[in-house]
């Protein structure tokens, strides 16, 4: 057992959680399962493979940017309820003195 009880229960007074003794010999067994297949696949040979961040290729879908034409003044703001120069015209947020 690479894991013992003593580390559960340090590792959950770091994290702020309260485990009773089953959750601590239940976590006991599990982590100490996950580090042992962590062994099993440290032991596997890896030479001459690639690493990747995901196990399967990904692509950009993001498309080229093209120039258009974009809205005139008039156009933005023309159905404007209320609006100042250039700009739509909202409720104030915050009130000043």
């Amino acid at each position: 057992m690479k894991i013992t009880g003593r580390v559960v229960e340090y590792v959950a007074h770091l994290a702020r959680l309260e485990l009773g003794p089953e959750e601590i010999d239940l976590y006991t067994q599990q982590l100490d399962r996950i580090l042992a297949y962590m062994d099993q696949l440290n032991s596997l040979d890896t030479t001459g493979i690639e690493p990747t961040t995901h196990a399967i290729p990904l692509v950009n879908v993001f498309r080229e940017d093209t120039v258009q034409l974009n809205f005139q003044v008039e156009e933005a703001v023309g159905n404007a309820p209320a609006r100042v120069g250039p700009f739509f015209k909202v409720p104030p947020i915050i009130e000043t003195d």
